[in-house]
């Protein structure tokens, strides 16, 4: 039995989520079939995820879209969400949904002030669920799934699943796991070949974030890098973009299917600070969900996950010995 999406979200543990949603109809998603293009639909994922994210208080770290199954790896900003007033939380949920009739005249101050108090303590109910909402992942990936599913059931003229089953989802225990999810999404599209080089990767965030780079513009839906990467920074990602750009440079360059090889090259500075081996991190930037199920990290903090989850057993740990340290 697949195990509660709740129980794999501890914000105890972690803040970052890596989700995978795949299609139940496969090339029909994005591609070529029977000579028909869909290749517009993966504007519509891409376009999607920006909106999410200005919504909710999630950061999005990194995606990609490819033919038949979306990537996407999150954090969780649960301060975020705690500091909204009550209109802002209104505000935010009415861009995704029309809310009730009382939400909607309380936005409108000429008719606020017409609500009785019972009204006005229905209306901040009904916002602190939508407050918890938004820093919840399963609603976000609610938010992104179902609305390509409509789109595309609507351009095929046909109603019923769009994608397999539930959305995948792995915790993200420590920087190592981090920045192997965050490389392993990036590069999706070198490894199967779509893509020579990061920055031809579309439908990515890497791609999104060497545009902005390049005329020093910082991405507005992405969630930033610290500016310094000896000093940690609320609201930042762990370690620098120089350091991060190095590293999924470096790496595309010996994953891209006409390179592959050993590496001789000298290790990037991320992957030194983390201490992975140059083979260690290739496997992990190739293989990384055949390797984690539901969290991935050293093995010391996948201890402290399945005891908080009161597992009875340490999944990844050999995976975690051997490619993490």
């Amino acid at each position: 039995m697949p195990k509660a999406r709740k129980s794999q979200i501890s914000l105890l543990d972690t803040p970052y989520y890596h989700c995978v949603s795949r299609c139940v109809r496969r090339a029909y998603l994005c591609g070529e079939e029977n000579g028909k293009s869909f290749e517009h639909r993966r504007y519509w994922v891409e376009d999607r995820i920006h909106v999410l994210s200005d919504v909710f208080a999630i950061d999005v770290c990194a995606y990609a879209v490819m033919s038949n199954h979306t990537h996407v790896v999150l954090h969780v900003a649960k301060d975020k969400a705690d500091i909204l007033t009550t209109e802002e939380v209104i505000e935010r949920w009415h861009r995704l949904y029309k809310g009730t009739l009382l939400t909607q005249r309380y936005l409108s101050p000429a008719l606020r002030k017409n609500l009785h108090e019972v009204e006005i303590k229905t209306v901040e109910a009904t916002a602190e669920i939508w407050r918890k909402r938004l820093y919840d992942i399963s609603w976000f990936m609610r938010a992104l799934n179902e609305y390509i599913a409509r789109a595309a059931n609507k351009e095929d003229d046909c109603t019923g699943h769009f994608w397999e089953g539930r959305f995948k989802s792995q915790a993200l225990l420590d920087e190592s796991a981090l920045a192997a999810c965050m490389a392993y999404v990036d590069l999706n599209p070198v490894r199967a070949n779509m893509a020579k080089t990061p920055e031809t990767s579309d439908h990515t965030s890497i791609q999104y974030r060497i545009n902005a780079a390049r005329v020093g513009k910082t991405p507005k839906r992405l969630m930033p890098f610290a500016q310094n990467s000896k000093q940690s920074m609320p609201q930042a990602l762990p370690f620098t973009l120089p350091d991060y750009l190095q590293l999924v440079d470096i790496t595309s360059r010996y994953i891209h299917p006409t390179k592959r090889g050993r590496v001789e090259h000298t290790l990037p500075t991320l992957v030194e600070r983390l201490n992975i081996e140059h083979e260690q991190w290739l496997t992990l930037t190739t293989q990384f969900e055949a390797f984690f199920k539901h969290a991935a990290g050293k093995e010391a903090h996948l201890e402290q996950y399945a005891h908080n989850q009161h597992q009875q057993r340490v999944q990844g740990r050999q995976s975690a010995r051997r490619l993490l340290g």
